[in-house]
């Protein structure tokens, strides 16, 4: 990827480092993380080197009446203008400068205009979120909707304490997996995978591993919206997934229907109310009509954040058979593997290269229960 704000802009740190050069500097800090752990084969899935990223926000730099939009420096010494960014998808770069040209057009639009955030999606769906410094009036709605049949896009307007929703707050996903479409909802504000291509591998890695295994039931943490759950759930006989974002656990069952899926339980708990659930320590009222007793758990899937996972979920995954691991954090997943590895045995690992040209690491392991 070439861009002329390289060096300057924020967004992308690794500008000077080819990407293939990246791809083995990250693949060794995390062969260096995990050298205790696992000696094998370290699988390495790239990306696309431009036009990868569905998710961009934007902040919009006032210079007079003119609206540009800007990211933060590299120097961290306040704000860049930018006039292009080649890493977003192209869904939303046919339409973020016509969205620009039209928001310079308009007093209306403009007028303390912040941010723009744009999600969107490989079948070239898009959500617009419109950031303000003002309440949000009839006058600014009437113009924002002649923006969604211009450019195709469903619009939202944000302000204070104020949601102006135009039409709809989502867009809808298909993804190819393992030679199955899936549809998804992904929803303003909500978590979604950044990188369509990158995530399907790394669905398609997961689903890999497990196909020859002994299979019962799966049990997930942190599962999100379903974006594993999903794939996954055809390769076990029930599925309980749990999330403690409302609005995660609302797309997930909406997911389920749109896809026609019907063994899957969602419920909207911590991993730690989870470990307490299953362990008996307390019951909630979120589960009732769940009998947890039904349940044979032979894998386990957790996707946690970067702080990794509490010591209580830990000692509970290390009584199920396989455990599979996403992380996000190469440190805190080899924090985790000192405690799982008394128990289990790291029979897979590989790399996903979510965020081309910047540091960030994503990973995953399977992990086996020794005899």
């Amino acid at each position: 990827m070439q861009c002329r704000h390289f060096g300057t802009c924020g967004s992308c740190t690794l500008f000077e480092t080819p990407y293939r050069e990246q791809l083995l500097e990250k693949q060794a800090r995390v062969r260096e993380l995990l050298a205790s752990f696992y000696a094998g084969v370290f699988s390495v899935h790239d990306s696309l080197e431009e036009h990868y990223r569905a998710r961009a926000e934007f902040r919009i730099w006032h210079e007079g009446e003119t609206c540009h939009y800007a990211m933060n420096r590299l120097d961290k010494q306040g704000s860049i203008m930018i006039t292009e960014c080649p890493k977003v998808i192209v869904p939303i770069e046919k339409r973020m400068w016509r969205l620009l040209e039209a928001i310079n057009g308009s007093p209306v639009l403009s007028r303390k205009l912040f941010g723009i955030e744009f999600l969107a999606t490989s079948t070239d769906s898009c959500l617009v979120t419109m950031l303000y410094h003002r309440k949000l009036d009839a006058i600014w709605e009437a113009e924002a909707k002649q923006l969604e049949p211009l450019l195709d896009i469903s619009v939202i307007g944000r302000s204070r304490k104020q949601k102006a929703l135009l039409s709809r707050d989502f867009v809808t996903e298909q993804l190819t997996i393992d030679g199955h479409d899936y549809k998804y909802r992904y929803y303003e504000g909500g978590f979604t995978q950044p990188n369509p291509a990158v995530n399907v591998k790394m669905i398609e890695w997961v689903t890999s591993r497990i196909a020859e295994d002994r299979r019962e039931d799966l049990l997930e943490s942190y599962c999100g919206l379903g974006n594993f759950t999903l794939p996954l759930s055809k390769l076990f006989t029930k599925v309980l997934a749990t999330e403690i974002s409302k609005n995660g656990i609302k797309a997930a069952k909406e997911n389920c229907q749109l896809n026609g899926v019907e063994n899957i339980s969602f419920v909207r708990l911590s991993s730690e109310e989870m470990t307490q659930a299953l362990t008996g320590v307390r019951a909630f009222r979120r589960l009732e009509g769940t009998d947890l007793k039904a349940y044979d758990f032979s894998h386990v899937l957790v996707d946690p954040p970067r702080a990794g996972l509490d010591e209580d979920t830990i000692m509970l995954i290390s009584g199920i058979e396989t455990i599979l691991y996403i992380s996000c954090n190469p440190e805190t997943l080899s924090r985790d593997l000192e405690v799982l590895t008394r128990t289990h045995v790291v029979a897979d690992a590989t790399l996903f290269d979510q965020f081309p040209h910047t540091s960030h690491i994503e990973s995953g392991v399977v992990l086996r229960r020794q005899a």
